[in-house]
């Protein structure tokens, strides 16, 4: 994400190796704006599930219209999978929020995952003239339900 080029300033919150691994953060950090969370769930490891679900709870519930994301990694190889794919795109879908699958050991995948990334916090951060972050459940649609082609 941080290689791609943007007109406006892109920041990465740093925290614990530069993710926060679960929430809430610490109340005595000094920390930038938040525009966007993306909880990422690793779908081998149900663990990744559990963190996330259990970090959600302390997300406050304004952020849910269209500041909060999910990303779904090792997608690509399902047979794998400790957690089925359904089950996030129901957590998505609880949540009303966006959904991106992504594979970052398919290298033709990272580049489009992290440009469409990119585009979501530049929409949530408000530097999107005409957009906001209200409309990014709709502008995502498409990908809550890719095909394996897909990835």
């Amino acid at each position: 994400m941080l290689k791609e080029d943007c007109a406006s300033e892109l920041k990465v919150f740093s925290f614990f190796s530069h993710l926060a691994r679960s929430l809430p953060l610490p109340s005595n950090m000094n920390r930038p704006r938040i525009d966007l969370i993306m909880f990422v769930v690793n779908l081998h490891s149900k663990y990744s599930l559990r963190n996330v679900e259990e970090s959600l709870r302390h997300v406050d519930a304004t952020f849910f219209l269209g500041k909060v994301g999910f990303l779904a990694t090792g997608a690509g190889r399902e047979s794998h999978c400790s957690v089925h794919r359904s089950t996030v795109v129901r957590l998505a879908r609880t949540y009303r929020s966006p959904l991106l699958f992504c594979d970052p050991e398919v290298d033709g995948f990272r580049v489009p995952v992290a440009q469409r990334l990119v585009r979501m916090l530049q929409i949530c951060a408000g530097h999107v003239p005409g957009v906001s972050a209200l409309n990014l459940l709709s502008l995502l649609r498409s990908s809550e339900n890719p095909t394996l082609e897909d990835l």
